[in-house]
């Protein structure tokens, strides 16, 4: 029998407890780069700094964005996701500490890399989606869950997009790359949304039945995002508009289903809701883009600021609390982070609707979101390297 821990052995926090499960080094290095990136990309494009990096400045601001962050959460979120789903040993250890260093030499050699060789700064970037991918995609083979499937297909698309981006610097494949990460987020927000709803609902003696999810619906929400991707990278205008109306639409419905107003109570549930809600938001906006002429960064900071890192700072919050064996209690001021990182995604898209001038915009959404990634940051750094108190692995 294992032995349960004592408090001070539980609250010991050291560097090779990071790497005993893949969340807590790679939401911990995630949030880390949340605070590092959007400050050093406002210094550069004002001027204040001049960085050595590997591509133009607007272009490392989004492929560090997409790729970096963003990939550091699937990879933290997914890798201890499928060793759950699956019942297959995580990843930890050493194999743990050479995936996280691709994924760190790949945001060094990006901010560094002026002189070096595309070859070098594109082949680590390029590697690390694929290692995630074959980790969690042998587990599920051997397992046979089909259900999971299509996660595996969404990241292989986001992996093309990003070839696309780092070969051609185009934007294209940047914005197409938004597409497939709101695609993710409609597959495992459209899981564990109405899941965690349902289950609160149940825990409070409220209906539970009210939460609806539709199966048809939700593959179908998935497929036109998919065929709206495909459309956006080819260039069809027109098509692209209509496909994201009709993507947002099938989203708001879902969302609807989902009665997340019935769970206003509880930050760690509406924090997903809303943050959920900017996926269609950001697809309507994209269709005015189209077709009313609206600033093309308004959709698309609504997709980055607001679906993909609110989203993350939700599902953060929540995973480390449960993997890490501690009650669903939010810690001391991450609800205002929660608030700040919304507020930090509102005030960005009317900055790019130019209803607040550029610098109180920019300015006032960098702080914010510093905020909020940094209260998670101060609260959840000594969760994410301590053990478990009950023992556990992990």
């Amino acid at each position: 029998m294992q032995a349960i821990p004592t408090s001070a052995q539980a609250d010991s926090a050291s560097v090779s407890q990071l790497f005993s499960y893949p969340f807590r080094i790679f939401f911990l290095s995630m949030a880390l780069l949340a605070l590092l990136v959007i400050p050093l990309w406002v210094l550069q494009v004002t001027g204040v700094i001049n960085l050595p990096l590997a591509m133009p400045g607007l272009f490392w601001h989004q492929h560090e964005m997409l790729f970096g962050f963003l990939s550091a959460a699937i990879a933290g979120f997914l890798l201890t996701a499928v060793c759950v789903w699956t019942q297959t040993e995580r990843t930890h250890g050493f194999r743990l500490v050479l995936l996280w260093s691709v994924w760190l030499a790949g945001r060094l050699l990006m901010a560094l890399g002026a002189d070096l060789p595309d070859w070098l700064v594109q082949g680590f970037n390029l590697a690390f989606l694929p290692l995630v991918m074959l980790d969690a995609g042998w587990r599920i083979w051997h397992a046979r869950q089909k259900r999971q499937l299509m996660i595996l297909v969404v990241l292989g698309l986001l992996w093309l997009m990003q070839i696309g981006f780092v070969t051609r610097l185009n934007m294209a494949f940047s914005h197409g790359a938004l597409i497939m990460a709101m695609a993710l987020i409609s597959i495992v927000g459209g899981r564990i949304t109405p899941a965690f709803t349902t289950g609160w609902l149940r825990q409070h003696g409220l209906d539970a039945r009210a939460v609806k999810t539709i199966p048809a619906l939700d593959m179908a929400t998935l497929f036109s995002m998919i065929l709206l991707t495909a459309s956006l990278v080819t260039g069809w205008q027109t098509l692209t508009g209509i496909l994201a109306i009709i993507a947002g639409t099938l989203m708001l419905v879902r969302i609807a289903n989902w009665k997340g107003w019935l769970a206003r109570k509880e930050p760690l549930l509406w924090a997903l809701h809303l943050a959920i809600l900017w996926v269609p938001v950001a697809l309507y906006l994209l269709a005015g883009t189209i077709f009313a002429g609206w600033p093309s960064n308004a959709w698309s900071h609504a997709a980055g600021t607001g679906a993909i890192s609110c989203l993350i700072l939700g599902v953060i919050a929540r995973v480390t609390l449960g993997h890490t064996g501690r009650p669903l209690v939010l810690p001391k001021g991450m609800v205002i982070a929660f608030i700040a990182i919304q507020l930090a995604a509102f005030i960005r898209v009317l900055t790019a609707f130019d209803i607040i001038p550029w610098h109180p915009g920019i300015g006032s959404s960098t702080l914010l979101w510093i905020f909020a990634y940094g209260m998670f940051l101060v609260r959840y750094t000594k969760i994410l390297a301590s053990p478990r108190p009950d023992g556990l692995a992990g």
